[in-house]
């Protein structure tokens, strides 16, 4: 009989529901475009595998409904980077192979075990406590791990210079077997004589283990900008996030005409309107101030939403398909736009904070990588900067 599993309670914080949503500020997921923008990856780097990177709560698009999608697209498995993450998962539903890839923080090994999620290994002690945590669920348990390796990224990984001791000491925990081998690249955007470098050093590392008697069915090194930039970088699998919500390299030329779609739209509505006489001031500090008779719109939606507020006298938003400047500090609930030059503006015009707008004049598009840019940013914190206070609709 296995021994009974040892418990940690996780918590985990609940994305408002779109049924407890009263104010308009919404993120609207185009489940569609993800699933697009999947089979066009997964068209480039065949035959390598594909795991869908749905960290973050994928990207803050909503962890569930993102991967019970790429699931029906028959996604390879997922990446996450918490054990929790994983967890939550195998609750959904999700059956395909999870990776932890920061590895197992903090406890829950059991859980992991138990849940079948499949840890990156890094570290001797945590490999004594998979050993463990094998040893509980039963005799013949055994936990399969991907071992990462560091050829460069100086992060998480296990220095390729010591990786012979490190093999040497993991063979003092014979139920923990290495089914993978990783590495992350580190500039495979910017840097092509570097990602080579990296790819010599990651074979490299791979022959070792092998000549060690470890047999890893599964070699990964590449990321979103790895995948589409370096086909040698792919080996067995891809690791994809970024370009699986519309974002890809700034080099990366797709052939045939074919498009990586955006896939968050984040709107709200004008909740009240305003006339300032030239002089007069808007918002915290009073740091913009009217030059001509101007219309302001306050907009419920901040930086407590994820309206950074370094878009503050930076940023724009889309009001009856035209630019509409950010006026003064973004505030943590609110924010002021200059609507003097849109005509019909009213109390509950639409507000695209990110993504497109019908106007007048055609369509009008606030990219991610645009807004990232106002803000000195990019576009991954743009999206994981959506608050959980912000409810997603899913199309």
């Amino acid at each position: 009989m296995s021994a009974a599993p040892e418990h940690t309670l996780i918590l985990r914080p609940r994305v408002q529901r779109a049924s407890d949503s009263l104010r308009p500020t919404r993120a609207e997921i185009d489940l569609s475009a993800i699933a697009h923008n999947f089979r066009l990856v997964r068209d480039v780097v065949s035959p390598s595998r594909v795991l869908a990177v749905v960290k973050a709560d994928a990207y803050g698009h909503g962890v569930v409904p993102v991967a019970l999608r790429l699931q029906e697209e028959r996604a390879f498995g997922f990446g996450v980077a918490l054990a929790e993450e994983g967890l939550e998962l195998r609750e959904a539903g999700i059956k395909s192979p999870i990776l932890v890839l920061n590895g197992v923080i903090g406890g829950a090994h059991t859980e992991v075990v138990h849940a079948g999620l499949t840890p990156i290994l890094y570290d001797l002690d945590e490999a004594e406590k998979f050993h463990r945590a094998a040893v509980r669920v039963g005799p013949d348990a055994q936990v399969g791990v991907h071992l990462k390796v560091d050829t460069g990224m100086g992060r998480l990984g296990v220095p390729d210079r010591t990786l012979p001791a490190f093999l040497d000491r993991l063979s003092a925990y014979p139920t923990v077997r290495i089914d993978g081998v990783l590495t992350h690249l580190a500039s495979a955007d910017s840097d092509p004589e570097f990602t080579r470098h990296q790819l010599e050093r990651f074979d490299a590392a791979v022959a070792l283990v092998r000549a060690r008697g470890h047999s890893p069915s599964l070699l990964h090194a590449a990321n979103t900008a790895g995948a589409l930039l370096h086909p040698a970088s792919r080996h067995d699998m891809v690791r994809v996030g970024l370009a699986l919500f519309g974002g890809g390299p700034r080099l990366w030329e797709p052939a045939d005409g074919a498009v990586l779609r955006p896939t968050m739209r984040l709107r709200s509505e004008v909740i009240a309107l305003r006339e300032l006489e030239p002089g007069e001031v808007v918002g915290y500090d009073a740091t913009w101030k009217a030059e001509r008779r101007t219309v302001v719109a306050t907009v419920p939606v901040g930086y407590g939403d994820g309206l950074m507020r370094a878009h503050s006298q930076t940023g724009t938003a889309l009001v009856g398909g035209q630019r509409c400047p950010i006026l003064g500090n973004v505030s943590m609930d609110l924010t002021s736009l200059d609507v003097t030059d849109v005509p019909g503006v009213h109390v509950s015009s639409e507000v695209v904070l990110l993504g497109s707008q019908d106007g007048p004049d055609g369509t009008e598009c606030l990219s991610a990588e645009e807004v990232a840019a106002d803000a000195g940013t990019l576009p991954y914190e743009v999206w994981c900067a959506v608050s959980r206070r912000v409810p997603r609709f899913y199309a």
